[in-house]
């Protein structure tokens, strides 16, 4: 049963633009490498369980489209290019923590 006084969302859609950034398998690993700092390519391939670098590429790229991942190209030989958040990427790290905790609590789902 709905409860009129159980709001969650201030305006309708918060939940599902949210969703949208952190809904896929990736996204809430590479937020949560990049959470301590600035990342090369293959760091965050090795902080995510190795992901496919084809799309871990993709996946930057549309990180960095949306305002999440900011990438910086460091002058030197070979060149160094970095990954880190935006602020709208380090204020999904609260988001992150309570994914945690509520993993922490109830642990992993059962496998079918």
């Amino acid at each position: 049963m709905f409860m009129n006084n159980m709001v969650i969302e201030n305006k309708p859609g918060c939940i599902e633009a949210t969703a949208r950034i952190l809904g896929d398998k990736w996204t809430p690993l590479l937020v949560r490498a990049l959470a301590i700092g600035p990342r090369r390519f293959c760091e965050l391939q090795k902080a995510t369980s190795n992901i496919n670098p084809r799309t871990l590429s993709a996946r930057l790229v549309w990180l960095e489209q949306n305002g999440i991942v900011v990438r910086a190209t460091r002058v030197s030989t070979p060149p160094c290019t970095e990954y880190a958040l935006t602020q709208k990427g380090d204020d999904l790290v609260p988001v992150l923590r309570t994914m945690a905790a509520w993993g922490d609590k109830y642990g992993t789902p059962a496998t079918s």
